[in-house]
C-alpha cells in the first residue's frame, strides 16, 4: 500500500510550484544577504514562531529588551521548513522586521498528509492533542480511532474530551459511557466538560487541561472546538463556525496556524490543518502501530503477509476471540485497512 501515485498533470503542477518557490527563495535570500553585508541586523536572540504566513512568519522575542514583542520575519533559505510552535534564533532589523537564522531542536512535530500523500509539518513542540467529541453530533468509534491512529504516529499524548455533557440524556448515556470506557481501558485519559455548565463530579474545567502546556484541539465539525477555544481566549479574534441545523456540520473559519498565550499559563495552537488528519499516507504496519492493543501483536501472525482480514493463523483475530481486543476496535481496524486499500486502488486506476 504505497503512497498515492501522481498523474502527469499533477507532477507538472508540483514541478511548476517548486520552481516558483525556488525563484522567490533566491530573491529573498539575496535581500537578506544584502542586509547582513550592510550590518543592518542586530544580535542573535531566541524567539518563538507564533504564526505562519507563506514566506513570512510572526516571531515573538523571548529575550532581551524586545521580550514579548512580535515582529514579521524572513527565513534564511538554508533552514528547514518552519512551523508555528518552533523555537528559533533570529536577528532584528531596523525596520521592525527580522531574519530567522536557525531553528532550535523540536521535542515533537505534528504532521498531516497533503492532497498528494506527502507529509506536511503543521506545528511543533506540542505537549497534548485534545480530541474533542460530543453527544451531538453522535460520536462514532471508527472516526475516533482514525484520529487516535494519526495521533499515535506523532508520539504526542492524547486526551479524549467529551464536550457538551449537558446533552447527555437517559437515551444516550449508556452508549457514551461504554464508548469512553473502551478507550479508558486502553490507557487513554478521558475527561468531560460543557461550555454551558460545569455541574457534576466528573466535570473538568478546560483550563485545567491546558494549563502550563502547549495544546491543540482536534475533532469533527460541530463538537464545540471553536467554542472551547473562544472560552479560553475571549479577547482573541477567533470566529466560531456556525453549525448547520440541516447537516449538523460546522464551518471552518481559521485559515492559518497560530499560537495563542492563555491567561491560565498555557499555549494553544489553532489551525484547521491540525483539526483533521488523513491516513492515506500510512502503511498497514503504521496502522497496526496506531492501535495500542494490536501493536504488541505485530509479527506474530502465521504468515508474514497476513492481511488481518480473515487469514488463517492471524494473531489479531485470535486476540479478538480471546477478548484481548474489543469487537468494535477490530471492526474499526479492518475498516480502516479496507478503506485505505480502496483509496490506493482508485489512485492506481486514475493513472
Amino acid at each position: 500500500m504505497a503512497k498515492r501515485r501522481l498523474n502527469k498533470q499533477q507532477q507538472w503542477r508540483i514541478k511548476k510550484i517548486q520552481q516558483e518557490r525556488a525563484a522567490r527563495a533566491a530573491k529573498k535570500e539575496e535581500s537578506i544577504s544584502e542586509k547582513l553585508d550592510a550590518g543592518d541586523l542586530g544580535p542573535e536572540q531566541q524567539g518563538l514562531v507564533i504564526a505562519h504566513y507563506g514566506q513570512q512568519l510572526d516571531v515573538e522575542a523571548l529575550e532581551g529588551e524586545d521580550t514579548g514583542k512580535v515582529l514579521r520575519c524572513f527565513v534564511r533559505a538554508n533552514i528547514d521548513s518552519l512551523v508555528t510552535g518552533d523555537k528559533v534564533i533570529w536577528r532584528p532589523g531596523s525596520d521592525n522586521t527580522g531574519v530567522i537564522v536557525a531553528r532550535c531542536d523540536r521535542h515533537t512535530l505534528l504532521q498531516r498528509p497533503d492532497n498528494f500523500g506527502a507529509l506536511k509539518p503543521v506545528a511543533a513542540n506540542i505537549d497534548y492533542i485534545i480530541l474533542v467529541i460530543a453527544p451531538e453530533p453522535e460520536p462514532h468509534d471508527n472516526l475516533i480511532d482514525r484520529y487516535l491512529v494519526a495521533a499515535e504516529s506523532t508520539d504526542i499524548p492524547v486526551i479524549i474530551l467529551l464536550n457538551k455533557t449537558d446533552l447527555v440524556t437517559d437515551q444516550n448515556r449508556d452508549a457514551i459511557d461504554r464508548l469512553l470506557a473502551r478507550y479508558e481501558k486502553l490507557g487513554y485519559r478521558i475527561e468531560r466538560t460543557s461550555a454551558k455548565t460545569l455541574e457534576g463530579e466528573q466535570a473538568v474545567r478546560v483550563e485545567d487541561l491546558v494549563k502550563g502546556q502547549t495544546s491543540v484541539f482536534v475533532g469533527q465539525s460541530g463538537v464545540g472546538k471553536s467554542s472551547i477555544i473562544q472560552t479560553l481566549l475571549p479577547e482573541a479574534s477567533i470566529r466560531v463556525g456556525a453549525v448547520s441545523e440541516s447537516t449538523g456540520k460546522g464551518v471552518h473559519t481559521t485559515t492559518t496556524a497560530k499560537l495563542f498565550h492563555l491567561n491560565c499559563g498555557g499555549d494553544l495552537i489553532d489551525s484547521p490543518g491540525i483539526r483533521e488528519f488523513g491516513l492515506w499516507h500510512m502503511t498497514p504496519q503504521e496502522i497496526e502501530y496506531g492501535f495500542r492493543e494490536i501493536r504488541d501483536l505485530i509479527g506474530h501472525c502465521k504468515f508474514r503477509n497476513c492481511s488481518h482480514m480473515g487469514d488463517p493463523g492471524c494473531a489479531i483475530a485470535q486476540a479478538a476471540e480471546d477478548g484481548r481486543i474489543s469487537t468494535e476496535r477490530l471492526k474499526s481496524f479492518n475498516r480502516i485497512l479496507q478503506d485505505m486499500a480502496e483509496q490506493q486502488s482508485r489512485g492506481l486506476k486514475a493513472d
